[in-house]
């Protein structure tokens, strides 16, 4: 993900690629920032979502349409409430006999817990046996192990077919409740479906069209604020460390070739992206913002620290991560360096140069 810095019109970032022997250090603004791409999606995102199952009857909307709070949107030719009804009373009705005294499925994960306990008291005796067998210099080692190895194994079968047997239990009471609570609201409800906007926004996106089948919690659209839209970006591992809250951001976006827009980190994501080793790091726009498009691609520079006339030199004659060759009394000399700030192109230099020293570039 790691990219140079976007070179920006506004002259945010400065620098030099000089490579020619006899370079000095010069004194320069020096503006240290870290790079990020990512997004530009609108406030108040949320999904529309069925209410009821059916078939979808009527679309009111358009992708692009601007809505308002409890403005229809869809319209659903509900699945008939007797249908719906029967078919709880059905569930509730099987959840019942699952956890009743006679229940089939209980009854089967009882008998093998049974055989499972018979086979254990029979291995104890066995192994009881064998063991005073064993004392008395009447049978051998190894066949009081396997003695010993098939009482084990039958506890530790018992215990599994308990816990089997338990977990299987508690289960089949959750399903009764979930099933109780279903067979209640269908009596209670006729299905909702008219379904209604919760927010004033714009469509960004519709996902179902009339003659669908739709189920309850399906998806119908994706909308959001219509005019307050705000940046997420993604900044890489090795710089998320720099990145604090209210530090300014300055965003190019593709679909605007000649605007550079403003902003400023709003919040940071403390949660690592492990696919692209990346955080999240959202940015409100300050002043003109781009129009509401969902997804726009953009890429960042996020502002660490402005330095007003600092010793620099370029970036490309640092050797490892803080070492320079200078040119002294006729050869050649690698000196160490404290580094201060720096960007795509320029690093401060704290200590180690003065503005008589000549840089060498590496070989």
């Amino acid at each position: 993900m790691r990219k140079g810095l976007i070179l920006l019109a506004i002259a945010v970032l400065s620098g030099c690629n000089r490579k020619e022997e006899g370079t000095s250090p010069t004194y320069k603004d020096l503006t240290e920032a870290v790079y990020a791409s990512g997004g530009i999606y609108p406030r108040n995102e949320y999904k529309v979502l069925a209410n009821a199952d059916g078939i979808l009857q009527q679309k009111l909307i358009s992708e692009g349409d601007s809505v308002k709070r409890s403005q229809l949107l869809f319209v659903l030719e509900g699945i008939t409430q007797g249908a719906r009804e029967q078919a709880t009373a059905n569930i509730y009705r099987q959840s019942q006999a699952n956890l009743s005294d006679n229940s089939p499925v209980l009854a089967e994960l009882e008998a093998q817990v049974r055989t499972a306990q018979t086979r254990l008291a029979n291995d104890s005796v066995n192994y009881a046996r064998y063991r005073d067998l064993y004392q008395q210099n009447a049978t051998s080692k190894s066949e009081l192990e396997r003695v010993q190895l098939a009482y084990q194994t039958s506890r530790n079968d018992y215990i599994a077919r308990r816990s089997s047997l338990q977990r299987t239990r508690n289960q089949l009471y959750v399903d009764l409740q979930n099933s109780r609570s279903q067979y209640v609201a269908s009596g209670q409800e006729q299905g909702n479906t008219r379904v209604r906007s919760f927010v004033d926004g714009k469509v960004y996106e519709i996902l179902k069209e009339p003659g669908e089948v739709i189920r309850r919690n399906d998806q119908l659209a994706l909308i959001g604020s219509g005019h307050d839209v705000f940046v997420k970006l993604a900044v890489d591992e090795s710089d998320f460390g720099k990145i604090r809250e209210g530090q300014d951001v300055v965003v190019k976006a593709d679909v605007y070739p000649n605007k550079v827009f403003k902003a400023r980190v709003r919040k940071i994501y403390p949660k690592l992206n492990r696919v692209d080793q990346s955080f999240r790091v959202d940015a409100e726009f300050v002043g003109e913002r781009p129009d509401a498009y969902y997804g726009l691609t953009v890429e960042a520079n996020i502002i660490i620290s402005q330095n007003k006339r600092v010793l620099t030199i370029p970036k490309s004659y640092v050797v490892g991560n803080d070492s320079v060759w200078v040119s002294e009394n006729g050869g050649k000399k690698k000196v160490r360096i404290v580094k201060g700030a720096e960007n795509f192109d320029l690093v401060q230099v704290k200590g180690g140069l003065n503005e008589k020293s000549i840089l060498i570039y590496p070989e």
